[in-house]
């Protein structure tokens, strides 16, 4: 911990990434979790979202250099698509420190988000990897005032033109929101006799004790993930990211870290309108809502589970695992075990998650 702070303080940063901080042996284990399941006959093409500094790509290049069969390193293309122009040139400059891999990767400097930059659909096998990005991607937020109302959106306005701002209410216009909001089951239109019954014991205590209600949603996550199903459809994805945020001040379902550094300590806001300018915002990823995204933008829905006796069959296999299983799978934890037994690499980071999910042989 003595030397992650002086490391932090060397730095001027709130925060390194699991896979900066545990190099190389984080990113081998993604390398060696697709190596193992990878379809080699056709050359190994892998996406990454948000490199960052480039650590990941370096390392996941060097592991297939070290371990795979010499055509699948040669053959080989890792494409990174990157909105920030520094850190396109940042990446660059870290995997150009090995020179065999510059042929092997590329930076595409763009919104990941926009569907017109991946050009034409591309129905070949690839990877996709998203490592803490879900946590920073755009999200909406919603309110309704008791128990049974319906939900509203959050619109931010300025109070007469000065710079202080208060939340609008307003009722479900955004595509994205609606869509987001089915998804998550909030507006469910065709409800059983019990949750009947228990809508109208909440409508009564709503009236007596009104409740009002909070929840911050993916928007940000669901248009991602709706640009890569359609422009990669037999894509395989790796997400990484943090299920649960500590000490988290700010009300509502899914609510984010909000917070600042100043001198080298940080400040945690406990109202998201207090962070204009110079702050970092975290949200927590639920993964088993991702889960629900992933299916409904490969063509699953809500509405196939009615349409008949047999059940529908799903276009992806998905799984959840905590960081330290999926370590101990893919990783190798003797390489960042201490003297004394303790691993950073399993027993930090306990709130983070993989997510894995691979197309079937099931098409729509």
């Amino acid at each position: 911990m003595k030397h992650l702070d002086k490391l932090y303080k060397m730095h001027d940063i709130s925060w390194f990434t699991p896979v900066e901080l545990f190099k190389p042996w984080y990113a081998y284990a993604i390398a060696a979790s697709i190596l193992r399941t990878a379809n080699l006959s056709v050359p190994l093409k892998i996406y990454e979202i948000g490199g960052g500094s480039g650590t990941c790509a370096k390392c996941v290049l060097d592991y297939m250099m070290l371990n795979a069969p010499p055509k699948v390193y040669n053959n080989m293309k890792y494409i990174s698509v990157e909105i920030s122009s520094s850190l396109a040139e940042k990446q660059l400059e870290t995997v150009g420190e090995v020179q065999s891999h510059l042929s092997k990767f590329t930076v595409e400097h763009r919104d990941a988000t926009d569907v017109a930059g991946w050009g034409s659909k591309d129905p070949q096998p690839c990877w996709v990897l998203m490592l803490e990005v879900l946590d920073n991607l755009p999200h909406d937020l919603v309110y309704s005032p008791d128990q049974v109302s319906p939900w509203m959106e959050v619109w931010i306005e300025k109070v007469n033109g000065s710079s202080q701002v208060c939340e609008v209410y307003k009722p479900l216009q955004d595509p994205l929101v609606s869509c987001c909001s089915e998804i998550v089951g909030m507006n469910e239109e065709n409800p059983s006799l019990r949750e009947k019954l228990s809508f109208a014991a909440n409508g009564l205590i709503s009236k007596v004790f009104p409740k009002p209600r909070r929840a911050w949603l993916p928007t940000g996550c669901l248009k991602l993930l709706d640009t890569l199903h359609q422009a990669l459809p037999s894509m395989s994805l790796i997400a990484s990211d943090f299920s649960y945020l500590p000490d988290v001040s700010i009300p509502g379902d899914r609510a984010p870290l909000v917070s600042s550094k100043k001198d080298g300590k940080t400040l945690d806001h406990p109202n998201y309108l207090d962070a204009q300018g110079d702050a970092d915002i975290f949200f927590p990823t639920d993964f088993l809502l991702l889960e629900q995204i992933d299916h409904h933008c490969s063509g699953f829905s809500k509405d196939q589970m009615n349409r008949g006796a047999f059940k529908p069959v799903k276009s992806r296999r998905t799984i959840i695992l905590d960081s330290a299983a999926f370590m101990e799978e893919f990783g190798l934890p003797l390489k960042t075990r201490t003297k004394d037994g303790y691993n950073p690499l399993l027993d930090d980071f306990r709130n983070t998650k993989f997510y894995l999910s691979v197309p079937t042989h099931n098409k729509k």
